[in-house]
């Protein structure tokens, strides 16, 4: 199983960019689909933000976020991105990276998890 460690998360205004960092140790990436989730304060369930197929070319995004996230991956260095612009306090949750066997939007689907991130976005 792949262990998982997200990185990049903090406090950012309205209309700021972060980037998230997803790092994968003890097995490549490069066999996985990766997906991005978020925990909202107060929400009991992780919703879906974008997912990417092992070798990058297909893409998946929640309408909320399509348009201003981008997801990508690096797979030579066992690594996976989420360029977040334009960020909107309603963006401010706890972001999870998870790996799984196929691309998709649940979250039932994906067996490796992170601890996640805190994305923090003041008005």
């Amino acid at each position: 199983q792949v262990q998982l460690v997200e990185s990049g998360g903090g406090l950012v205004q309205a209309g700021g960019s972060l980037r998230l960092s997803c790092a994968a140790s003890g097995r490549t990436l490069s066999r996985n689909a990766m997906g991005w989730f978020r925990q909202a304060p107060g929400k009991e369930e992780r919703e879906f933000v974008a997912s990417i197929s092992w070798g990058g070319k297909t893409t998946y995004y929640a309408d909320s976020v399509k348009g201003r996230f981008a997801i990508s991956r690096d797979n030579a260095n066992n690594v996976m991105y989420l360029q977040m612009n334009s960020l909107k306090p309603e963006d401010t949750a706890v972001y999870y990276c998870a790996g799984g066997p196929v691309t998709s939007v649940n979250r039932e689907h994906y067996s490796s998890w992170g601890q996640g991130t805190q994305v923090t976005v003041s008005s």
